[in-house]
């Protein structure tokens, strides 16, 4: 059955520069694809449409991509938020038993529903907000019975919620208490793990947090081997707080992506643009950290290395959940373009998942697409903290 989305400004995102705008514009909808995609006056002349929407000239975007979060924990760390106003550092609070670890235990106490319900209602904030699909991780479980209970409930979300899910295993986000001083024997049960979470269908990708205060290179080598022994691709937390080499490591294994990357040096950066992955750059951690180090855009651009932006949705560096705010900020904090920005979360965020059937509003793409009550696409940037009202379409139904 055709639908016809009528009388829009549309952004299309479609190519690899620009914004694509065409005025008076429509998009041709069957099931959840699009068909065609142009103004209104090209139409077809011999398509007949079951059903026509009028979109009341508002301008309509790709559905956002949120291609980095935290969803699934339980608790919040306000209090750690004080204490680094007060002087100490993130890397000082995760040595004395916070950090991550103060969320483990908080997740580890929380009920499954509890759980579900926390993650549920985050979730449908950020579908308020224009996001059509999400990546969720886990790591705030740290063992195998809570690392598959944050993972089931990321599925469930996907089942319960029209937007697409998907998950991604984060167990090396941390050593858990009862592996301390045995970071190579954690590593061990880790890969143990990922075969029994591939089995109940718990995982779409691999991630760790390659760091000082995480896994060196080598343990995440090792778990990275075993990913790819499951064919699992692999992300990788890289380069936020020092150059530990993680991103020319993770291209090595083709790395879907490599985040944060504030400490990216020249050799990850060419060896992430031989490999074809995607620089995730998360400028709410950069923001609530207060960190200065910024990540190399330029050289990112030069060396043609996708740029694709994230909230980082989590309760210790980043507990926004506020995509368009994540827009200013990269532009403000990072110098993205307004349309660099866009396109970091739309199309370059849907390849950072290893999609590429959205973030551009074109033919054989899937109807996932947001219309906002505003004029040109570069007001999502510059209007700083607001949340207009947008109406957001999943797989060509208003959800």
């Amino acid at each position: 059955m055709l639908t016809l989305y009528r009388n829009a400004r549309l952004c299309t995102l479609d190519g690899a520069y620009g914004w694509g705008l065409i005025d008076e514009g429509a998009l041709l909808a069957e099931g959840d694809m699009l068909r065609w995609v142009g103004p209104e006056s090209e139409l077809p002349s011999d398509v007949v449409a079951a059903r026509t929407h009028d979109l009341g000239g508002d301008l309509v975007t790709p559905g956002l991509v949120d291609c980095h979060t935290h969803l699934v924990y339980g608790g919040q760390r306000a209090d750690e938020f004080e204490q680094r106003l007060n002087g100490a550092s993130y890397e000082d609070i995760s040595r004395t038993g916070g950090g991550i670890r103060a969320t483990v235990r908080a997740t580890r106490a929380a009920s499954d529903a509890e759980l579900l319900a926390a993650t549920r209602e985050r979730a449908r904030n950020l579908m308020r907000a224009g996001v059509t699909t999400v990546e969720i991780k886990s790591g705030y479980g740290l063992s195998l019975e809570h690392e598959a209970r944050c993972l089931r409930a990321a599925r469930k979300v996907g089942q319960e919620l029209p937007l697409t899910v998907r998950t991604t295993c984060l167990s090396a986000h941390t050593l858990p208490p009862e592996f301390e001083g045995r970071a190579d024997d954690y590593i061990d049960a880790v890969c143990t793990w990922l075969p029994q979470l591939k089995a109940e269908g718990l995982v779409d990708a691999v991630d760790a947090f390659c760091e000082r205060i995480a896994f060196t290179p080598a343990q995440t080598g090792r778990l990275f081997d075993a990913a790819r022994a499951l064919g699992l691709p692999v992300k990788l937390h890289a380069e936020q707080l020092s150059d530990q080499g993680g991103a020319a490591l993770a291209a090595r294994y083709g790395a879907l992506s490599c985040d944060h990357l504030e400490y990216l040096d020249a050799q990850g950066i060419a060896a992430m643009a031989r490999a074809g992955s995607v620089a995730v750059l998360l400028p709410g951690a950069f923001y609530f950290l207060r960190e200065t180090r910024l990540p190399p855009v330029a050289a990112l651009r030069e060396a043609g290395v996708p740029i694709a932006l994230a909230t980082d949705h989590n309760p210790g560096s980043s507990p926004t959940l506020n995509p368009l705010l994540m827009l200013n900020m990269a532009c403000t904090l990072f110098r993205l373009t307004p349309e660099e920005a866009l396109r970091g979360f739309a199309v370059n965020g849907a390849r950072a998942l290893g999609l590429h059937d959205r973030g551009q509003l074109a033919a054989q793409q899937r109807a996932d697409f947001v219309a906002w009550p505003l004029h040109h696409p570069n007001e999502l940037s510059y209007w700083l903290g607001l949340n207009p009202a947008c109406r957001v379409f999943i797989g060509g139904q208003e959800v």
